[in-house]
């Protein structure tokens, strides 16, 4: 079936994001999550699905909710208000674009827990009035420690978040490299290599709560751009896991297991090939988002430099306004235009380019319908209706 016929355009969650998924990992192309930090970024992300006609995944990270909600805020909780922020943007403008969007939250090692807590109650919150989370998914990335304690800590939360069907990420195995303040540059390279039984021991135990969940598994992944020949990446190690797991359950798929792919930038389109036919539904891009965001802005700058150096006087007349060339407005969208022809790039690299027709529908925001239910005039009159019949029966007794 055509995913427009099976998908909703906007925000997707529970069985329209197990649907999604189930798509991508059949049809072997993986959809490309993007880490944004801002409003702006996260339309040159929803651009770029558009463009490219494919599903998109909106995600943010702890640093990156701590700068949506300002840098000067201090609260404890301001990663996490930042956070919901960015998720209600994302709802506010999806549907506009005509395309399946996934809002996720990124890493979140243990010692960052209580963001993660924090997004969950607002998911509990956002399901009670409405009857889904407000987020799609969340990762919990507990690699750091020991197996058996990050195992039992994400079936606790998978108990949690499978009533509201969220969507669970986690991590085995190590992602080099640095991101968002937690740096494994020095780790044990053998650490950057996830197993079999690992990979399996992951599946036996969260198979038991639900089947919303994918693992990240680690075959030499290191976030950020590194010269060639610094990272071997193995991405025929996800087909031994996927074998493995097959034979484990005597599964009749050959992909049994979802996986997602993160230290993905600067990857090779043949490292990217194999990762997506060995299972990878979901690739995570950040590092060159963030490039060619500035990149954008570069460009700008140099381009109208003469017209950036004050508020009057340019190579046009000493006299002249500058202000259509520094309103944040031109430069921030030269910004986002480089932004999206990077992820328009990613979309076909991982094979998702093309599976969704943009709808042609309305937008509107999707912030919750609330649930169906008796209305409060209705309950007022029912009230009413027993109250007066209490106090007939009450008369006839009487008498």
């Amino acid at each position: 079936a055509s995913l427009n016929d099976i998908v909703p355009a906007g925000v997707v969650t529970g069985d329209d994001l197990v649907t999604l998924l189930d798509h991508a990992r059949a049809n072997s192309y993986a959809i490309p999550a993007v880490n944004c930090t801002s409003s702006s970024t996260i339309n040159a992300a929803l651009e770029a699905a558009r463009l490219a006609k494919s599903p998109i995944m909106i995600q943010v990270s702890n640093g990156g909710g701590s700068f949506l909600v300002g840098k000067s805020i201090k609260d404890k909780n301001a990663a996490a208000a930042g956070s919901v922020a960015l998720a209600m943007h994302t709802r506010c403008v999806a549907k506009y674009y005509g395309v399946p969007v996934v809002l996720h939250s990124d890493h979140c090692a243990k010692k960052l827990l209580p963001w993660f807590d924090a997004m969950l109650e607002a998911d509990e919150e956002f399901f009670a009035k409405y009857g889904e989370p407000l987020f799609s998914s969340h990762m919990l990335d507990l690699s750091e420690e020991p197996d058996e304690e990050n195992i039992a800590i994400c079936v606790e939360y998978f108990k949690r978040m499978a009533p509201m069907k969220i969507w669970l990420e986690m991590e085995i195995g190590i992602t080099g490299g640095e991101e968002d303040g937690v740096n494994n540059e020095d780790v044990d390279p053998e650490k950057l290599y996830t197993s079999p039984e690992q990979v399996y021991s992951v599946y036996d135990a969260l198979s038991k709560v639900g089947d919303m969940f994918s693992v990240a598994a680690a075959f030499g992944n290191v976030h950020g751009v590194y010269k060639p020949g610094n990272v071997k990446l193995s991405p025929e190690r996800l087909g031994k896991h996927q074998a493995y797991a097959k034979k484990m359950i005597n599964s009749p798929l050959d992909k049994p297991i979802y996986l997602v792919m993160h230290g993905g930038s600067g990857s090779t389109d043949s490292e990217i090939k194999s990762a997506v036919e060995n299972g990878v539904i979901k690739m995570n891009i950040d590092t060159d988002t963030q490039w060619a965001y500035w990149d954008g802005l570069r460009a700008f700058e140099h381009k109208n430099r003469a017209y950036l150096q004050g508020q009057i006087g340019n190579p046009d007349g000493k006299d002249k306004p500058n202000k259509k060339y520094y309103d944040p407005r031109k430069w921030c969208r030269a910004a986002e235009e480089s932004m999206a022809k990077r992820v328009v790039e990613s979309c076909d690299k991982l094979g998702s380019k093309g599976t969704y027709t943009p709808s042609q529908e309305p937008g509107s925001p999707q912030l919750g319908t609330p649930k169906t239910g008796p209305s409060p005039v209705m309950i007022m009159a029912a009230g009413a209706i027993v109250g007066s019949a209490a106090t007939l029966l009450m008369k006839v007794i009487a008498k």
